[in-house]
């Protein structure tokens, strides 16, 4: 079996992309596997990382800060759609599989013209623009979240949640030996604040503003800031003497949600769903900048089902700290969270969606 699977651009799109290849070579041994990606973005780095051959597309997305740059987007939308069509007549797959991000439309595009069938992941619980229009003639569409019908027709639609790194979604690691990892100690209430892989501008000010208020409470703060943000933070927690644990990116995530004992985060989709499997007590701080704002989307599905609590991007300096004192005096709701992310964690969807794969492509 050949299968294509394109699609990327942050580690939202490529870490459910490798699960599901690996899903599919566990399933399917000798399964023949290739992903696209968008030239210059991370899934080029990424999915070579994980063992997995890629070709990049010279393709973009639409630039709402500088207008001027959208001026080369039609030759580059006909350019990737020529590429799309090359690789597909030189792999010959069997299926083809899109999980969002810019690869993701002109590859399945150039499928369904040619009669290939094609599967959507749609990570989001607001679909995007691009799969809602390859909905249409895709031969399943894999979501996340209930409802989705308001997108897509209702009879495609699958429900197998949004696939996790394994790892994370079968971690046994214990609360001591995150602890332990972290060199965290082990009486202390651990908060974990997590941006996503840049990390998050609204988030880090208002960590960074109410780090006394935080500490007052005899907690110990995870502390991932991304990038922009690192030095300001190292900075910052030298005062505390350990209580602070600063990382630009944590690539060991199943040791630091081990370490934690309630959550800071963004809503992206995989976030979203490694959260629920590890059913810690979290906050979202939605990015209200995300296509169609999907983050707070995401986030309001978990707050309808007393899952999470949220707090608004523009809020986050006066509100997110109050939030989080709340949270920690209230065991009650922690359970009630605890319970409820229980209740929606899928821990088996890369095998639900490879399984989906490997039916349309036989037929």
């Amino acid at each position: 079996m050949r299968v294509i699977i394109a699609g990327g651009g942050t580690g939202g799109h490529i870490f459910p992309a490798v699960a599901i290849a690996h899903a599919l070579q566990r399933l399917r041994p000798g399964t023949q596997l290739l992903f696209v990606g968008a030239t210059g973005r991370m899934e080029m780095e990424k999915v070579p990382q994980e063992g997995f051959k890629i070709v990049g597309l010279d393709i973009a997305g639409f630039n709402r800060s500088n207008m001027l740059k959208n001026l080369t987007l039609p030759f580059k939308i006909w350019k990737a759609n020529m590429q799309a069509k090359a690789v597909l007549k030189d792999f010959k797959p069997n299926a083809v599989v899109g999980v969002g991000g810019y690869a993701s439309f002109p590859v399945l595009n150039a499928a369904q013209s040619a009669g290939i069938p094609t599967l959507i992941q749609e990570q989001n619980s607001y679909a995007g623009k691009s799969n809602k229009i390859l909905g249409r003639r895709a031969k399943a569409i894999c979501v996340a979240y209930e409802n989705m019908d308001r997108f897509f027709p209702k009879d495609k639609l699958i429900l197998t949640g949004n696939p996790v790194r394994e790892k994370i979604a079968h971690s046994t690691i214990s609360r001591a030996e995150g602890q332990s990892w972290l060199g965290m100690e082990t009486d202390k209430k651990t908060i974990l604040v997590v941006g996503g892989s840049l990390g998050a501008k609204s988030v880090n000010e208002a960590i960074d503003k109410n780090l006394e208020e935080i500490l007052a409470e005899g907690v110990q703060v995870i502390w991932q800031t991304g990038k922009p943000y690192y030095q300001t933070a190292v900075e910052r927690a030298k005062a505390f003497a350990g209580k602070v644990k600063v990382f630009e990116f944590i690539r060991e995530m199943d040791y630091a949600y081990a370490a934690a004992d309630m959550v800071i985060s963004r809503a992206g989709a995989l976030a979203i769903a490694e959260l629920c499997i590890i059913g810690k007590p979290v906050i979202f701080v939605p990015f209200p900048f995300a296509a169609e704002d999907h983050q707070t989307s995401n986030a309001m599905a978990l707050v309808e089902h007393n899952a999470a609590m949220m707090v608004k991007d523009s809020d986050a300096a006066g509100e997110l700290v109050k939030k989080l004192k709340t949270l920690l005096h209230d065991t009650a709701m922690q359970d009630i969270m605890m319970a409820s992310l229980k209740n929606l964690a899928i821990k088996d969807a890369d095998e639900r969606i490879a399984e989906k794969v490997i039916e349309i492509a036989n037929k």
